[in-house]
C-alpha cells in the first residue's frame, strides 16, 4: 500500500512537472502579425525569442495579433482575472490601462518630453514609474513589465484643413484613443469621441470624425493616408504601449523564468526603440509620398499649441486624480529627464 501511495505521489509530481515544462503563454497585441510593418509584432517576436533562449524552451508562447482575444478593454479584463487558467501577456495602451490606473495619465501631459532620450529616462528610471508599478499590481493583481515605445511622437491628422495653430481646430471632430486625448482636443476647441483602433479607418472614411492623433507609423499601419489629407508634426505625446502579465502567472514562474521575462522585455524594447527612431523620418516622408500634406510647426507655433494644450490637459487631470502627488511627481521627473537628456548623458538610461 505504501509503495502504491509512493508511486501515485511520484506520478502526480511528474505530471505537474511536465505541465510546468510544457507551459504555453498567450501573448496578444493589436495589428497585423507582420514584424516588417507592425512594430508591436516586431517587439513581441524579439521578446519571445529572448525568453525562449534564456529559459531553454521551458516557456513557449502563442501569439494572438489583430485583437483576436478581444478589444484592449476586454483583454485587460481578461488578464485581471487571476488564476493560472489565465496565462496571458498583453500589449495594451492608455485606453485600457487608464480605466484602472488613471494616475498613468500624468505621464502623457502634452509636450512633456523634449526628445526620445528624455522619454526613455523617464519611463526607465523615474521615481514616478518606480512607484506606479506596485500601485498597478495592488489595484489589478497584474504586473507592468515594460513601457514599450511604439511609433515616435504623436502628430495630428485630419481630412478637412491644414492645422498650423490651435484656432484651426475649431469645428473639427477627432477620434480620441482615451479620455486624455479628448481633453486635449477640447482644449483646442475641437470635439473628441472614443473610437477603437479597429473601427478608426471606417469612422474616418464615413466622416464620423474628421481626424485623429497618432505617429506616422500608425498612420501607415492603418492605411489612414487613404482617408486623411493633412498631417501636423506637433510632437504632442510620446507614443507607448504597456507590457502587462497576469499576476498569478508571474508569481508561479521560477526566479530564473521571471528574470528571463523581465530581461527579455527590456532588451526587446531597446531594439524596438532603435528601429522606431531610425525609421521615424522615413515614415513621415512615406505619408507625404502617399499624398498627405505634412506640416512641421515653427517654434512660435509650437509654443501656441503648448500654451493652450498643456494647461487644458493638466486641469482635466487634476479633476481626474484623487492624489495630486502623481501629477507633481511626473512633472518634476519629466523636467529632470529633459535636463539629463539635454546634457548628452542619457544615451543608455539603464
Amino acid at each position: 500500500m505504501k509503495k502504491l501511495l509512493f508511486f501515485l505521489v511520484l506520478i502526480a509530481a511528474l505530471s505537474a512537472a511536465a505541465a510546468q515544462a510544457e507551459r504555453v503563454i498567450k501573448i496578444s497585441h493589436q495589428g497585423t502579425a507582420d514584424a516588417e510593418v507592425n512594430i508591436q509584432h516586431y517587439f513581441v517576436r524579439e521578446f519571445i525569442s529572448r525568453v525562449s533562449e534564456e529559459t531553454k524552451g521551458s516557456l513557449t508562447f502563442e501569439v494572438y495579433p489583430d485583437e483576436q482575444l478581444g478589444s484592449e478593454e476586454q483583454r485587460m479584463e481578461l488578464i485581471m482575472k487571476q488564476g493560472l487558467n489565465q496565462p496571458i501577456v498583453d500589449l495594451v495602451s492608455f485606453a485600457a490601462l487608464g480605466t484602472v490606473l488613471p494616475e498613468l495619465y500624468a505621464s502623457a501631459i502634452p509636450f512633456m518630453f523634449n526628445s526620445f532620450e528624455a522619454a526613455h529616462v523617464f519611463f526607465d528610471t523615474s521615481e514616478y514609474m518606480t512607484k506606479l508599478k506596485p500601485l498597478f499590481r495592488e489595484r489589478t493583481g497584474c504586473v507592468l513589465l515594460e513601457v514599450v515605445e511604439e511609433g515616435g511622437f504623436l502628430a495630428f491628422t485630419n481630412s478637412r484643413r491644414e492645422i498650423r495653430s490651435p484656432k484651426d481646430f475649431a469645428g473639427l471632430k477627432f477620434r480620441g484613443m482615451d479620455e486624455g486625448q479628448i481633453a486635449i482636443f477640447n482644449a483646442f476647441g475641437a470635439s473628441g469621441t472614443p473610437i477603437p483602433w479597429g473601427e478608426l479607418y471606417m469612422a474616418l472614411k464615413m466622416g464620423v470624425v474628421d481626424g485623429q492623433m497618432n505617429p506616422a507609423f500608425y498612420v501607415l499601419l492603418g492605411s489612414l493616408t487613404e482617408v486623411q489629407k493633412y498631417m501636423t508634426l506637433a510632437n504632442i505625446q510620446y507614443s507607448d504601449q504597456f507590457l502587462v502579465i497576469n499576476g498569478d502567472l508571474y508569481d508561479s514562474l521560477s526566479d530564473a523564468e521571471r528574470g528571463a521575462i523581465v530581461g527579455a522585455a527590456k532588451e526587446a524594447n531597446k531594439l524596438t526603440r532603435k528601429r522606431i527612431e531610425a525609421q521615424d523620418a522615413d515614415q513621415v516622408e512615406e505619408c507625404r509620398r502617399r499624398g498627405m500634406q505634412v506640416y512641421a510647426p515653427n517654434p512660435e507655433e509650437m509654443d501656441m499649441f503648448r500654451t493652450i494644450g498643456q494647461p487644458g490637459y493638466v486641469e482635466w487631470l487634476k479633476q481626474r486624480l484623487k492624489d495630486p502627488q502623481w501629477l507633481e511627481m511626473a512633472q518634476r521627473d519629466a523636467e529632470a529627464a529633459n535636463t539629463l537628456a539635454g546634457t548628452g548623458k542619457a544615451t543608455e538610461s539603464r
